[in-house]
């Protein structure tokens, strides 16, 4: 057979746009080189892995065969410009010359990752910009994209490593990669260049590398040889191609003069592989994998290697590799390639080659655009033959030729190119070469050197033509469907394909007329010729225009008006001979292939509510095969679906056997009403069958979607209907569940379903309605968005790592119904927001005229506005921390010269509160807002100057001869600048070196470094580099090194980083060998390094750490600094407990020594050594003690004590060892008590607590308890007075209770940090009342039996302290609860005068810490009780207030900021996942069972902080008007602050909840009245109303009154149920059609009550299609052309018996639908087949035809129609199926007896009613 001829179709001629854009951006640089390369590509390559294959693909239309919608590539030099079509989407440039780029996918990144290769780097673009340098240390020639990575081909002379020191001089942002990769984001921006990274010993030996990862390591390849895998080593084996989608590898061996295709595997190598080859930049989750090349083909087919070397497809979908060889032909090795069953390992395996003639060639996708192959696309080729001529194969198949129009190649391209005829005649003109082919597109070289980009028509266009293909390429024997291609592609298809007008039409009538022929060529009747038109009606009847006509309107005449004369026409039709040639045997039985394929499309297009229009041309066609195969069964099927097909049926032969035709529809409802097992295969299509069928990809899923859900077995990947089925990874219990996993995986949503047939769709909808209650909580996203709980969608999204959630979950609106739009978010009502605003106006007025930036600006937002309501609690505490505006003074109106001496004297006192303000402000504002990195960080000012209220506001500033302001702020704006830091929020992902330097002054200051330990305690130095740490310790600034030291050891906490660790010991003096320089380092820079040591070394017990810690307590003073050494002492004891953090007896290897001497630190008596209290200087400590105070020998207890006590207590921290806590010494006697100082004791109770944890109770009880007897009898006799002899010190015994009292406060305050314990917070206030009422009597309703006037007894400032530091406690315990009683608390102690208190700095301190830890970050933060938090609080809290701003004597101040280890996020914001605005909800959490409590579960209203994770059970989201869900909890032992922890749920603080239709959230409604069945909704939904007085609901439906669209929308967002009320329910838009409407309003009702929207379009068009009916039986119009929906009707029904008989289970309390509804269905179809008329007639004659569907000249058009429904609905048999059962039944029964219960045996699908009418009628003719 000839092939066809057709025209190729020019675009443009073609020119790299790379040109085009370098001539639009002006002359290039004179040093760009004159060369440049291109490559054109798909968007498919860019685009991302989950939108490569379109979730709706299985009825998408094909592209235009015009779209150029091609991308490239252009490289020139050190240049790259990425372009989209005509214009430039990105550019690209290096510091090197580029020698290739490519595209390559790898798994950790959801975008294709462009690869540039430049001499000694590679350089790893992001498609947004980010771009990773990696220095190369060998010399690569190639790079190549596959599945595993990028495959780097090494130089054949590499024998040797490129020096990479230049690659050295480009390394800026060098980050440093965290010691736990996984609990951190991953951001490419802040890793920009990194050293080479190649540590794998082979990977210096293999020819061939692997990069998997751009932040891994170069990886060899390996070969496998004699069962073992050894390194690749062939430099000659040069690659020439590899497969991104399939892992394998083409290579040229110039020795062999061979070509080899390689398989790519991988395989784990975790056990094997060293964690170490791992660097410290690669990823830890990236497991070690060996990458191993195996040979799969060869051969020495060619002296030089291939050109091209390419994929394509076979003619029978069987994968090829082509290689394009120099000698002119084009070699194709056949594969095959099988999946393995987890979807990632695959095996390929050579078949069998062949070749064809070929110059050039190239693949397109032209036959079969939308057909997927395994993983690859379906693809032909387009070879350019030796004589010059283009030709398409499919495989080895040539399809046909392709010419260049006339014209092409010698002058401008035709406008028109229609215009051009074809013609073999070159006129000169000859194509060379073919290129650059993107799908159907590619470039032609003309022997002029010219190149223009030509395309194929993809065919077909037609969608319809398109399915048939597939259908028959799956369906038909691989010789069949390759003959029936060379037929089509022969013909008219390459003729018709040319008129570009009607390109869709005219390619299926291309189509049609190839069966035609097919058909004409097995039949020897004549009458499948056309019949000449004889009468001008009949050439009417056969024009064209008659013919598009119909076509388009194809039922606008009923067609058994025409019957009588077509069967007229065709009475002397001559039958086929029973002797057929071969030939025509051939064709026959290709026509019944091409029946069961086209059939099995024809089921599979009912499914779909989009492709009537296609399914009338399909049937159509149907029906000729059918007819000419004389297949009566089949017609028969097709008549019944469409009655109007009739009138192109023509006389036939019928078949004595009788094949019954497979019924999608049949099988379904046999599974609903019998169940799958019971349902017959017969009636499902073979072709379903098949795993990869693409054309039946629409009704496979559904039928394995009613299997699943109807019971069916799974058996590997089939079903037991014998389906193929996926299922997305998930649990699931019941079938409902199983079928929604189903539907993810196959990625079917509510789009899909929405166009599924009604009845069909009802059990999908159910399986989804009864899993929305409570689904799995490992369901994937995507699985919640189909059940309708976008909520738990949002919560299964991990909100820190947005990588993944692209990678493993699809797009999820494509699950969501396309209508769900949310257009009418709920919003915080007005006066809400009005009033906030109106209040924070008049605390700005009440201060000053004009607001100013104090830092706290950003604290109000709806988070806040929802957690504190509508009154003014932040407002107060901004106004009580503002530290930016000068203070008011109140003096009189004409100040005097001792009234200025007055102001200034209180201007000082005010003075130590303002600078103490930045303290609570920066717990205030912690983590509560985001920086922005092109705008340095705003720090407010600290504004000590005052106004003068009574004298118009003026100012007043301090007097610098009196004071020194410079001493003054120093530390005060270290602070501030600390709190200005510690808002921005940690693990942002935005922070970068780049912005902190540029933040960085030009000369050092208090602020800038204040700025770095907040910058460090959030963990953003770590992106520091060592040369920028140099550059700032150069300054020579203390403030700024002692802020830097603390920042990096809290940013690298418990890493032990050795480079920071150097930098530490390096600033401590007394560990430096004898022959160091002395450096003369302030003690306050020797304590910062010493914390800095103990956060670097958290919890690692380090032995020489601890060493050298255990002797800095007891070090004595190297310099004149002695004030200094508590402070020095106490940081050393802190580090050496932060050290050994609760590690008890582990912590030391030599323990008793150890122990004893912290003992002996702490001058306790109980030391079981024979030792002296006295230890001799070291020989280091002799050396630099030379013109230096001396000590003497003995240890000196007031200094090493505090230290010491501390080290303990955290050493033994919740270690419960009775032992230690023994020995820490509480005085039990009068001489005791003179000998330990009563802040010791303190101490000493606090260790004592922090040992003994699980004994700490909030109780007076407990508290008392740690008082000893002879503090408690000298307590009592003070307060009775009755005693005043001098036997005892009393000023001893207060102090020592005092002390006690405080320390227990404390110890309660860390136990139950951020707990807001009830007991704890109700005790401590009443101690801070009972001190405070000692201090000054203040009233409190409470009585108390604790003793009075400890005043007369001990001074103020213990008082003042001990209330202070219960104060403080207090407000770590109700830590972000903003507690109302205890914050009039705090502003009654601020608002205190120097007259009523002192004011001194520390005590100040204490109050704006307490304040800010009450409100901590904004109210959203709390404190932790794990070991570092605790450890953290104590070092903060540490009960040594300063005096000054400027005192750090005893506590760096510095060290006051460290309760941020301790903060965590445990705040709970509920948001509305429809509107996405915050809203209250009511939770039920739930806490773990406990040594002092059982498990409990109490109730919360959201926004709220959750209990501490490690006592948290489960969350439960309850109350009415949101859905629930639970949030179980993982217990890990895992910070919360820890965003990167995958278990946990609550990632971000955000729950995201859905409310239920039908309900007001609680912001609109707040108690409840308006909800939808408290409101007066009878007053639209009463049905008497409706019935009896349609004037009274009109009257209501009047403006101002209660609307049914207003309703509804009350209760909704959704705007399809907004508009379906406005339109459908109200009467003035329904023309007074009562009925309707008041169907519309119940069924609202329903749907909105139910929460069941989706059901609405269900629900209408069940009644329309109802009334329908009645008013074309009435009226005599059409309105049904096909018979459809009865089959919906009857799975509808169908579906409503599966429910009853238990098939499928009922969800809250019955079906979807409600069951009376479908049964008022039934009756009314049931009635209305019952009022036609002639029906029984129509049965009579019906059963007496002999030619079914032939013999109809009795029927008439409106008689057809009912019964042709009668017979749709009742199951009703053909004729001859019906007469062959009464034959078998008259043979064995009178004809006299009834034959019903035989019939309804012989024939089970038919209707009861049906049959009993045939036996009536066979009674009456067997009587006659």
């Amino acid at each position: 057979m000839s092939i066809g001829v057709r025209q190729l179709t020019v675009l443009r001629e073609f020119k790299p746009f790379g040109l085009t854009a370098e001539e639009q951006d002006g002359k290039p640089a004179a040093d760009v080189s004159e060369k440049y390369a291109y490559f054109l590509f798909g968007s498919e390559v860019t685009r991302e892995r989950d939108d490569l294959l379109p979730i709706d693909s299985d009825f998408s239309s094909t592209g235009s065969p015009f779209d150029c919608g091609d991308q490239e590539l252009f490289i020139r030099g050190n240049r790259i410009i990425w372009s989209k079509g005509f214009e430039v989407h990105k550019r690209y440039s290096s510091s090197n010359n580029i020698v290739t780029a490519c595209w390559c996918r790898m798994d950790a990144f959801p975008d294709a990752l462009l690869c540039v290769l430049e001499i000694n780097n590679l350089s790893v673009y992001y498609v947004s910009g980010e771009v990773i340098c990696i220095p190369l240390p060998y010399t690569i020639t190639n790079i190549w994209p596959t599945p595993f990575g990028l495959l780097l081909q090494k130089s054949t002379d590499e024998h040797r490593s490129v020096k990479t020191s230049s690659s050295i001089v480009y390394a800026r942002d060098t980050g440093r990669a965290p010691k736990d990769y996984r609990s951190r984001r991953y951001t490419a921006n802040q890793h920009n260049y990194l050293e080479p990274i190649v540590k794998e010993v082979g990977a210096s030996l293999s020819s061939h590398l692997i990069l998997k990862h751009p932040m891994g390591e170069l990886q060899a390849t390996y070969i496998e040889e004699r069962g073992k895998l050894t390194v690749m080593k062939d430099y000659e084996e040069r690659t020439i191609w590899t497969s991104d989608v399939i892992p394998l590898m083409t290579s040229y061996n110039k020795d062999r003069l061979q070509h080899s295709v390689w398989l790519v595997e991988a395989a784990d190598n975790c056990n094997n592989v060293d964690a170490g080859t791992l660097t410290e930049q690669s990823p830890s989750d990236f497991c070690p994998q060996k990458f191993s090349l195996r040979r799969i083909w060869q051969g020495k087919c060619s002296q030089f290697a291939a050109s091209k070397v390419f994929f394509a497809t076979d003619s029978d979908g069987v994968p090829i590799i082509c290689f394009l060889l120099q000698e002119q032909k084009l070699l194709s090795v056949r594969l095959q390639i099988d999946e393995g069953g987890d979807g990632v390992s695959i095996d390929v395996r050579p078949l069998m080659i062949w070749s064809i003639p070929a110059i050039s060639a190239a693949t397109v996708t032209v036959t079969r655009p939308r057909v997927k192959v395994g993983r690859l696309t379906f693809m032909d080729i387009i070879v350019l033959d030796c004589e010059g001529s283009l030709l398409l194969y499919t495989g080895d198949q040539c399809l046909c030729k392709y010419i260049l129009p006339v014209g092409v190649g010698s002058g401008p391209i035709p406008v028109d190119d229609n215009s051009s005829r074809l013609s073999n005649l070159s006129y000169g003109i000859k194509i060379v070469g073919i290129d650059d082919a993107v799908e159907g597109r590619f470039n032609i070289t003309l022997n002029s050197g010219r190149i223009f980009r030509c395309t194929l028509h993809c065919s077909p266009s037609s969608s319809l033509a398109n399915d048939c293909l597939m259908a028959m390429a799956e369906g038909l024997h691989s010789s069949s469907y390759s003959h029936f291609l060379r037929v089509l592609w022969g013909s008219g298809f390459s003729a018709s394909s040319q008129n570009n007008e009607s390109n869709v039409e005219s390619q299926w009538e291309s189509f049609l007329s190839t069966v035609h022929r097919i058909i004409d060529l097995h039949q020897s009747s004549r009458h499948s010729f056309p019949k000449i038109p004889s009468t001008s009606w009949d050439f009417l009847i056969s024009s064209k225009f008659h013919t598009s006509y119909g076509k388009q309107v194809p039922n606008s005449c009923i067609s058994v008006v025409n019957v009588s004369g077509c069967r007229d026409s065709l009475s002397a039709a001559v039958h086929v001979p029973d002797k057929r040639s071969p030939e025509v045997i051939y064709y026959r039985q290709l026509s019944s292939e091409m029946l069961d394929s086209l059939h099995a499309l024809y089921e599979n297009l009912k499914l779909n509510n989009l492709r009537k229009q296609d399914l009338w041309k399909l049937v159509v066609l149907l029906c000729k095969i059918a007819a000419s195969l004389g297949e009566a069964s089949y017609v028969d099927y097709y008549v019944r679906d469409f009655p109007c097909v009739l009138s192109d049926i023509y006389f036939f032969q019928r078949t004595v056997t009788q094949r019954a035709p497979p019924s999608l529809f049949h099988w379904l409802e046999t599974c609903l009403r019998r169940g799958c097992h019971l349902a017959d295969l017969n009636y499902l299509p073979s072709l379903i069958f098949k795993g990869n069928s693409n054309a039946l990809c629409w009704a496979r899923k559904v039928v394995c979607f009613y299997s699943l859900l109807l019971g069916a077995e799974r058996n590997g990947k089939k079903l037991s209907t014998g389906v193929y089925y996926d299922i997305a990874k998930g649990t699931a219990q019941t079938p409902e569940e199983l079928t929604v996993l189903a539907m993810v995986a196959e990625r079917f949503g509510h789009p899909q379903l929405d166009l599924l047939p009604v009845g069909v769709s009802l059990p999908l909808h159910h399986a989804l309605d009864k899993c929305r209650d409570s689904p799995p909580s490992d369901w994937p996203a995507a699985a919640y968005v189909l059940v309708g709980r976008e909520d738990l969608a949002m919560a299964s999204l991990k909100p820190f790592n947005q990588q993944e959630n692209i990678q493993n979950n699809v797009n999820l609106t494509s699950f969501s119904p396309a209508y769900r739009l949310h257009l009418r978010p709920v919003t915080v009502p007005s006066f809400v927001s009005e009033n906030t605003r109106v209040g924070i106006t008049k605390v700005e007025d009440a201060d000053a005229t004009k607001s100013v930036e104090d830092g706290m600006e950003h604290i109000f937002n709806s988070n806040t506005q929802l957690r504190f309501g509508r009154d003014l609690r932040l407002n107060e505490v901004r106004r009580l921390l503002c530290s930016a505006r000068p203070v008011a003074i109140q003096t009189p109106a004409s100040p005097t010269a001792t009234d200025q001496d007055f102001q200034q004297h209180q201007l000082w006192n005010l003075a130590q509160r303002t600078t103490a303000l930045p303290f609570g402000r920066g717990a205030f504002t912690l983590a509560t807002t985001y920086t922005l990195l092109t705008e340095a960080l705003f720090v407010p000012k600290l504004i000590l100057a005052g106004r003068l209220p009574s004298q118009q506001n003026a100012t007043v500033n301090l007097d610098p001869n009196l004071r020194s302001i410079s001493e003054l702020k120093s530390w005060p704006e270290f602070h501030n600048g600390v709190a200005a830091g510690l808002k921005l929020a940690p693990f942002q992902g935005k922070m970068s070196r780049t912005w902190i330097l540029y933040n960085k002054p030009q000369e050092p200051n208090f602020s800038h470094a204040g700025l770095l330990l907040a910058l460090g305690l959030h963990e953003h130095l770590r992106v520091l580099m060592i040369s920028d740490v140099y550059r700032y310790l150069a300054q020579e600034h203390d403030i700024t090194t002692c802020a830097l030291l603390l920042g990096l050891s809290a940013s690298s906490r418990g890493t032990m980083d050795p480079a920071i660790s150097k930098i530490l010991l390096v600033h401590i003096p007394a560990r430096h060998p004898s022959n160091f320089p002395e450096l003369e380092l302030p003690t306050v820079l020797q304590s910062a390094a010493l914390m800095g040591i103990g956060l670097l070394y958290e919890g690692s017990a380090h032995p020489l750490t601890t060493k050298i810690l255990l002797g800095e307590i007891g070090r004595r003073s190297g310099g004149d600094n002695v004030l200094e050494r508590e402070g020095y002492a106490v940081a050393a004891g802190c580090a050496l407990g932060l050290v050994a953090l609760g590690r008890g007896s582990d912590a030391f290897s030599f323990m008793d020594a150890s122990i004893d001497q912290l003992f002996q630190y702490i001058g306790s008596k109980g030391v079981n050594s024979e030792k002296s209290f006295h230890i001799g200087p070291s020989s280091d400590d002799q050396s630099r003690s030379i013109g230096q105070m001396l000590e003497g020998t003995h240890i000196n207890v007031d200094v090493t004590a505090p230290g010491a006590t501390i080290a303990l207590a955290l050493i033994f921290l919740k270690t419960e060892s009775e032992v230690v806590a023994s020995r820490l010494h509480i005085p039990t006697s009068h001489f005791e008590l003179q000998y330990l100082r009563p802040d010791f004791i303190m101490l000493r109770i606090i260790a004592r607590s922090l040992i003994m944890w699980s004994r700490i109770c909030p109780s007076k009880g407990w508290v008392d308890s740690l008082v000893p007897a002879v503090v408690n009898v000298g307590i009592v006799r003070l307060t009775n007075e009755t005693n005043d002899n001098d036997e005892f010190d009393r000023q001893a015994l207060v102090q020592a209770y005092v002390n006690i009292v405080t320390g227990a406060c404390i110890s309660i305050g860390l136990k139950y940090a951020g707990t807001r314990n009830g007991d704890a917070q109700e005790l401590l206030y009443n101690y801070a009342i009972y001190f405070l009422s000692e201090i000054k009597y203040v009233s409190h309703s409470s009585k108390t039996d604790l003793p009075k006037g400890l005043l007369h007894h001990v001074d103020r400032g213990t008082l003042e302290i001990s209330l202070h530091l219960v104060i403080l406690s207090l407000c770590v315990v109700m830590a972000g609860s903003g507690h109302l009683q205890t914050f009039r608390l705090l502003r009654y102690l601020r608002s205190r005068s120097s007259v009523d208190g002192h004011m001194s700095y520390g005590i100040q301190m204490g109050i704006s810490l307490a304040i800010g830890f009450l409100f901590l970050g904004g109210g959203v933060r709390t404190f932790s009780t794990r070991d570092s938090a605790v450890a953290a609080l104590l070092i903060a809290l540490y009960p040594r207030l300063p005096t000054g701003p400027n005192d750090n004597r005893c506590h760096l101040q510095a060290f006051r900021h460290l309760y941020v280890i301790a903060a965590e996020s445990r705040w709970l914001q509920t948001v509305d996942v429809d509107t996405g605005l915050p809203v209250y909800s009511s939770l039920e959490v739930t806490v773990l069972e406990t040594d002092q409590f059982s498990e409990t579960s109490y109730s919360e209203v959201t926004p709220c902080i959750l209990p501490e994770r490690s006592t948290l059970k489960n969350v439960r989201v309850c109350g009415p008007r949101y859905w629930p869900q639970v949030i179980d909890f993982l217990h890990e032992g895992k910070s919360w602050l820890n965003y990167a922890v995958k278990s946990y749920p609550l990632n971000g603080g955000l729950l995201y909840v859905k409310r239920k239709v039908g309900f007001c959230s609680y912001v609109d409604d707040p108690i409840g009245c308006q909800s939808l069945l408290s409101r007066a909704m009878h007053k639209v939904f009463d049905k008497p109303s409706l019935n009896n007085s349609s004037s009274r609901f009109r009257d209501e439906c009047k403006p101002g009154s209660n609307k049914v669209g207003q309703l509804v929308g009350t209760f909704s967002a959704d705007p399809s149920l907004i508009a379906f009320a406005e339109v459908c329910c109200e009467s003035s838009w329904n023309n007074g059609d009562d009925n309707f409407q008041e169907f519309c309003s119940q069924v609202i009702f329903e749907c909105v009550s139910n929460d069941r929207p989706a059901l609405l379009p269900i629900y209408l068009s069940l009644y329309t299609t109802i009334a329908s009916m009645w008013e074309q039986v009435k009226d005599g119009r059409i309105v049904f052309h096909d018979l459809s929906f009865l089959q919906s009707l009857k799975l509808a029904l169908a579906y409503n018996e599966a429910l009853k008989s238990g098939k499928l289970s009922t969800t809250r309390g019955g079906g979807i639908i409600q069951s009376t509804f479908l049964e008022s269905i039934k009756k009314h179809v049931e009635g209305i087949l019952s009022s036609s008329s002639g029906l029984r007639d129509c049965l009579i004659k019906y059963m007496n035809l002999e030619n079914w569907p032939h013999n109809l000249s009795g029927f008439h058009e409106q008689e057809a129609i009912p019964f042709f429904w009668y017979l749709q609905w009742y199951s009703l048999p053909p004729p001859h199926v019906v007469k062959e059962a009464a034959q078998k039944i008259r043979a064995r029964v009178p004809s006299s007896s009834s034959m019903l219960p035989l019939l309804r045996l012989l024939l089970p699908n038919t209707h009861i009613k049906a049959i009993s009418q045939i036996d009536e009628l066979l009674l009456s003719s067997g009587s006659k």
